[in-house]
């Protein structure tokens, strides 16, 4: 029996539909219903246009989780067209295990910019390569990808040379030439592959997508937020200007309180353990403060808290005068919640001004919060497996991705 190298893909068109609450009654309401194979609504499902590309080079799309349902994502129709084209999606460990399982050709490419990567149009046809692997996400999440899947960083990289502006006019990119994930593998497609036909159809339906939508957007459409790619305005609303530069004075801080006593003379919680760490060079500040909270064996628990730290436990003034000593009156200290610069202000210890996360609206940044801490992201000094690293952990990540997604000359997005 003789299996055909380029097998074609079945295409399964199915209904999701979505149930929303009503805010009157409180009862659930139907929503649009949108296709399961595109995630879009049926009226802008590109699916019956899908006409199957038998590409020789074979192409890996390894896809952050925050982009698998989203409905702008371009890797469904890449993966949908193309005949050769594997997607992989998950959190950033799993994708990690699945790639290093999954079977690399022996000439085997990465897509992404850098100064080490080889122009693809000046490659020779012997070296050019058998199988690209293209990271699929927002440039924050691409950066994620490249940091914590390790088998990424010994694939030799190729880069594109756009010259016209990318097409993409629903989602926001960084610049005129950034382009989509599906415009970057179709360039990629036509530099190693140019015999190749039917690639030019991919982005014809791809135009004819993008502006079905923006003409979906000014009529009655059923999905009213999606908006036009246009430039965020200098100094994004509810995103503190001073986390758009280059955090040269951003301190981020967490401190654990000590139990309420309402019994004392001075009822204001304090901290009994505070630790922060400089965005700009990494320079760390931990430091447990002496506390009859500590002999609470639950609390201990609840903190992880290594029994050397509380043993060096200091008083309130040695902590400030080591508190003092760490910042500088320039310094702009961030913390997650307004509670915990309360902590500092109780003991005297506020020594320059606070600037408080949980008001910044956004949802990523509840979603990163809430997930378990990369001690990764800290200083080693700082990775003692306590709950305090963990919140560090989570409120460096959230710091660095508004620096990243929201600064005003940044790179948002070179690939969708």
């Amino acid at each position: 029996m003789q299996i055909s190298p380029h097998p074609t893909k079945e295409i399964h068109r199915l209904s999701l539909e979505h149930l929303t609450v009503d805010q009157g009654s409180g009862k659930p309401k139907n929503t649009a219903k949108r296709c399961w194979q595109c995630f879009r609504p049926h009226a802008t499902c590109f699916c019956d246009e899908v006409q199957p590309i038998a590409n020789r080079t074979s192409v890996v799309i390894l896809q952050h989780r925050r982009e698998r349902f989203h409905p702008f994502n371009t890797a469904r129709i890449v993966h949908q067209w193309l005949q050769r084209c594997e997607l992989i999606a998950g959190h950033n460990s799993e994708l990690s295990l699945q790639f290093d399982a999954f079977p690399l050709a022996r000439r085997v490419g990465l897509l992404f910019p850098g100064e080490d990567a080889k122009l693809l149009t000046e490659l020779n046809p012997e070296e050019r390569p058998d199988q690209l692997v293209i990271p699929d996400g927002t440039w924050h999440h691409v950066k994620t990808l490249m940091r914590e899947i390790p088998r990424l960083q010994t694939l030799p990289k190729y880069r594109l040379a756009p010259t016209s502006p990318g097409r993409y006019r629903i989602r926001r990119e960084p610049n005129r030439h950034a382009l989509s994930t599906l415009e970057a593998t179709v360039s990629a497609l036509q530099s190693l592959e140019p015999e190749t036909s039917g690639l030019t159809r991919l982005t014809d339906a791809f135009d004819r997508m993008v502006t079905s939508q923006l003409r979906a957007q000014t009529s009655n459409s059923p999905t009213p937020n999606w908006r036009r790619n246009e430039r965020r305005r200098s100094g994004m609303p509810n995103v503190p200007r001073v986390l758009t530069g280059d955090l040269k004075n951003v301190v981020v801080a967490y401190g654990e309180r000590e139990l309420a006593q309402t019994d004392a003379a001075d009822p204001q919680t304090a901290a009994l353990y505070w630790t922060a760490v400089r965005m700009s060079d990494g320079k760390s500040f931990q430091c447990a403060i002496q506390s009859d909270s500590f002999h609470n064996e639950n609390l201990r628990k609840h903190l992880r808290l290594p029994l050397e730290e509380i043993n060096n436990a200091v008083s309130r003034k040695t902590f400030r005068e080591r508190w003092r000593q760490y910042v500088s009156p320039n310094d702009r200290v961030v913390v997650f919640h307004n509670s915990t610069a309360v902590l500092l202000e109780n003991m005297n210890a506020k020594f320059t001004t606070h600037l408080v996360l949980k008001s910044v609206d956004l949802a990523e940044a509840r979603s990163i919060m809430n997930r378990v801490g990369d001690p990764n992201s800290l200083p080693t000094e700082l990775r003692n497996g306590s709950r305090a690293s963990e919140r560090l952990a989570n409120l460096v990540t959230l710091v660095r991705y508004l620096n990243e997604n929201y600064e005003i000359h940044s790179e948002r997005r070179p690939m969708e």
